[in-house]
């Protein structure tokens, strides 16, 4: 992991080693993060630090999974944290128990990957590539979770206006 700036920020800063639930794991980790940066920021800033936080993702994600030869591995957990920074992010100022049912949701969808989700997470999969390309890799590492994210909110969303 500390090979590479890349490995670093991939593996959510380590959030993503564990054996069980790597995915788990680095969503809890996006969440303590988030709590962390909402004492020291503006909502404004947080926004600014997740759209930077996507294409230095991709980087990071792309350049991961070159480097280990997977073309999407459970230990990549960037996409994960940007995600569910987006989805507390637009819930804010949700209190605890708001965060936790939004987790619940997020890790649903990203980890059962229904309909929408399932779609964008096989759109870049390169099963028969010799060789992937592993900017496609790396984009699709990141695209089912923005998927599942919007799912989330769109579940949100529907709740709040029933």
């Amino acid at each position: 992991m500390l090979s590479n700036p890349a490995h670093c920020i991939a593996l959510g800063f380590g959030s993503g080693l564990p054996r069980i639930a790597p995915g788990t794991v680095g969503t809890l980790w996006a969440w303590v993060a988030f709590l962390v940066m909402q004492r020291w920021f503006v909502p404004s800033t947080i926004g600014w630090i997740i759209l930077v936080s996507l294409p230095v993702g991709w980087w990071a994600c792309t350049v991961t999974a070159r480097n280990m030869r997977i073309a999407d591995p459970g230990a990549i957990v960037w996409d994960e944290v940007i995600a569910f920074w987006i989805i507390l992010w637009m819930i804010a100022p949700a209190g605890l128990l708001g965060q936790a049912i939004a987790f619940g949701l997020f890790r649903f969808f990203d980890a059962a990957k229904p309909g929408p989700v399932a779609w964008a997470d096989g759109l870049f999969k390169q099963r028969d590539a010799a060789e992937p390309s592993w900017w496609a890799a790396g984009f699709g590492i990141i695209l089912d979770d923005l998927v599942a994210a919007f799912c989330t909110l769109l579940v949100i969303a529907a709740w709040k206006a029933w």
